[in-house]
C-alpha cells in the first residue's frame, strides 16, 4: 500500500513521489503475480508467496476463489494457509 504524509500547502511533485512506499509491487508485472501475492497476504503466509503465485498461474481461478472464501468464512482458524491448501 502506498502511504503518504499529510502536509499543508503546495508541494513539489518530487517531494510527493519520495514519500510513497512502492515496495509491494516492486517486481510484480502480471496479474497472476499480483493475485498470488494478495492471496499470500490474506492467508498470512508471505514465506510461501511463490507457491501462491504459481497456483494463481496454473490453477483455475474459480477453485482458488472457492478455497479463499471457505477460509475467510471459517471460524477460529489457527492456520489459514493450511486450511486453504486442504480445501484446494
Amino acid at each position: 500500500m502506498a502511504t503518504t504524509k499529510k502536509y499543508k500547502g503546495m508541494q513539489s511533485l518530487k517531494k510527493i513521489l519520495e514519500d510513497f512506499s512502492l515496495d509491494r509491487k516492486k517486481y510484480i508485472t502480471r496479474e497472476f503475480q499480483d493475485y498470488g501475492y494478495r492471496l499470500a497476504l490474506e492467508l498470512g503466509d508471505l514465506e510461501h508467496k511463490s507457491l501462491y503465485i504459481k497456483l494463481a498461474k496454473e490453477t483455475p481461478r474459480k477453485l482458488l476463489e472457492e478455497a479463499r472464501i471457505f477460509v475467510k468464512e471459517a471460524y477460529e482458524v489457527k492456520n489459514k494457509a493450511r486450511l486453504f491448501m486442504w480445501r484446494l
